[in-house]
């Protein structure tokens, strides 16, 4: 009996990177979330500029929710669909009643920071398993949210 799942990765290192997968599902649930809730609730003399920002931030997190699903599903995983499960699994905590622009982006900034260092123990363990295709995403988020941390810095410079 072959240990290899049907992309031809071994299935127990596969089985170890859905669980990681789906606990950074829930980081960018309740990430996704939280910007969502900013470009809602957001005033201030900046009202028009990051209101703007925070739906480009919220937009494209909800393409990447909907890529890491789909990784997980490719490794032959199931990808946790339950907010409950979001909210025991994720590494980002919900953000309530902010209102000041100051605080949502030094939450926004705090947010990427942990997406990194998931994204970054993912990267080494599909390398180990020779997993191509979530090195390569995880690889392709890290140097976009890079460049987006050092532009939330220099915003609250």
């Amino acid at each position: 009996m072959s240990n290899l799942n049907h992309i031809g990765l071994d299935q127990a290192q596969s089985e170890q990177l859905v669980v990681s997968l789906n606990q950074l599902l829930s980081s960018y649930q309740i990430h996704y979330m939280n910007a969502r809730s900013f470009h809602w609730n957001i005033k201030g003399k900046d009202f028009f500029e990051l209101h703007l920002k925070f739906e480009e931030i919220y937009n494209d997190l909800l393409l990447k929710v909907d890529e890491i699903a789909e990784r997980i599903l490719t490794l032959g995983g199931t990808p946790l669909h339950a907010f409950s499960d979001y909210l025991t699994q994720s590494e980002i905590s919900e953000a309530k009643n902010i209102v000041n622009g100051q605080d949502a982006m030094q939450l926004l900034l705090q947010s990427y920071s942990q997406l990194i260092l998931k994204q970054r123990s993912i990267l080494n363990a599909a390398a180990d398993a020779n997993d191509e295709g979530t090195a390569a995403q995880m690889s392709d988020y890290i140097k976009e949210q890079e460049k987006l941390i050092w532009m939330l810095k220099a915003y609250l410079a």
